[in-house]
């Protein structure tokens, strides 16, 4: 028998993989460090607390300042009137409780300071709070006189979550996915080289190896059998019909488009949070058949006094200096001025795109619906409260339009458009309920004229 000389490269291997896997342990056996977000409060900013915790109540002060003073003034940028952040080191406190009660008092008595403040604002004379405390005016000033919070940048808060994602003891889900799937290429490779060892070692012992029978290809002997090719050609042809049928149904259906505007609105925002009704905006959807593009004077009639939105309004996806720079892209749109408060007269086009679009040889009557029918936007749009990017929630297919006429009942109730003709239909049909479908609703002139 022949000697045979043996390699050492599959016992090498394996002490790799031992070492490797050795090193990763390691890495498993660390105890995470949980990282304490915030930075450290400043001294200054301890003075700013210690001042706001001595002047009032900074909680009951912002209850009062929101329902009283946010409709001019915000307590870190200037508004309409100037930023309060600080007005406890410019004047006293006895000066502040007369100018808030009665500032027009104030400067009838000569005083050189009111006086001074009323001239820079072109004699805008600030409302009157008789109402208010000398407690109350305290806690008012406690709140505009905390320290303004530092928001973190929303790119470091992505990268924290996103190196913590899927971490059980501080060791991410991509290092563990990496080393099982190291061990299974080291593995196939030991078992190759295991393989061929074994093959040499045959082969040098004068070991006969039995031989893989010839098999006809598996093409051929298809190819051969008439049967199963005409079975495989009729499965075939009806697939192809199938999704050929299916893909040329979706032309035309926009269902989940979803584009990108050129300023960002937030229907969650608009009309979620702040509870703005859809028809403020889109007030032709009540007489007209087009629910009509809102002009940006609409938008300025609230957006005149506010120019950032509350800090809490910030998402994940969208910061709240995201959402400050899209309401600076309106005032740029409608050469409106923020710290003059005037407009430029320069005036930029928006170009907004339209997400929901019927085809030219459908009619369909916004006011009908909404006036007459009283269907709610939501029914086709979706939760639009609930939209931070407006997406087409419904198909607009004509099947989802005539399923709609079917099962929708008419609101016969206090409805003076169908009162002459509810007493005949009903005594039709027989039923107390009339569906659009049983009012004409499916007849093709309705919608194709």
């Amino acid at each position: 028998m022949k000697k045979v000389k043996y390699r050492h490269s599959t016992s090498r291997l394996l002490l790799i993989v031992a070492f490797f896997l050795s090193f990763s342990a390691t890495g498993f056996s660390q105890d995470s460090t949980d990282v304490e977000a915030g930075e450290p409060q400043t001294a200054a900013g301890k003075d700013d607390a210690s001042a706001s915790a001595e002047l009032g109540d900074p909680a009951a002060g912002k209850g009062l300042f929101n329902s009283l003073c946010a409709a001019c003034h915000k307590p870190y940028s200037a508004s309409i009137g100037p930023a309060l952040h600080g007005v406890t080191l410019r004047h006293d406190k006895d000066w502040l409780y007369a100018w808030i009660k009665n500032n027009a008092e104030l400067r009838a008595s000569g005083d050189a300071d009111a006086e001074a403040i009323y001239q820079e604002y072109n004699g805008t004379a600030m409302p009157v709070f008789p109402q208010l405390s000398n407690e109350d005016i305290d806690n008012i000033l406690a709140y505009v006189e905390q320290p303004q919070k530092e928001s973190a940048p929303a790119a470091a808060g992505g990268a924290g979550a996103e190196g913590q994602e899927g971490s059980g003891g501080g060791v991410s889900v991509n290092i563990i996915m990496g080393i099982l799937i190291f061990v299974l290429i080291m593995l196939l490779v030991v078992l190759f080289l295991v393989n061929k060892t074994l093959n040499n070692f045959a082969a040098a012992s004068g070991v006969s190896l039995p031989k893989k029978p010839t098999r006809k290809p598996i093409w051929q002997s298809f190819v051969e059998n008439q049967f199963l090719v005409l079975v495989f050609s009729i499965v075939v042809l009806l697939g192809v019909g199938y999704f050929a049928y299916g893909f040329l149904m979706q032309v035309g259906v926009d269902q989940g488009y979803q584009p990108i505007q050129p300023i960002h609105y937030s229907h969650r925002i608009h009309a979620g949070d702040n509870g703005i009704e859809c028809k403020y905006c889109h007030s032709s959807a009540r007489v007209s058949k087009s629910s009509g593009i809102p002009s940006l004077n609409v938008c300025m009639n609230c957006h005149k006094a506010i120019s950032e939105v509350a800090p809490e309004t910030a998402t994940e996806d969208h910061s709240k200096e995201f959402y400050d720079g899209e309401i600076a892209k309106l005032y740029d749109a409608v050469g409106w001025d923020p710290a003059t408060r005037t407009y430029s007269g320069e005036e930029k086009p928006v170009k907004w795109v339209r997400i929901h679009n019927l085809p030219d040889f459908v009619y369909f009557n916004h006011s009908q619906h909404v006036t007459v029918a009283g269907v709610q936007c939501q029914h086709c749009h979706g939760p639009i409260q609930e939209m931070e990017v407006v997406h087409q929630e419904a198909p607009l297919t004509m099947g989802w339009c005539i399923n709609c006429h079917r099962e929708t009942s008419v609101q016969m109730e206090g409805n003076e458009y169908y009162e002459k003709i509810h007493e005949e239909l009903s005594k039709k049909y027989g039923v107390e309920e009339l569906t659009i479908a049983e009012m004409g609703g499916l007849e093709c002139g309705k919608c194709h004229y």
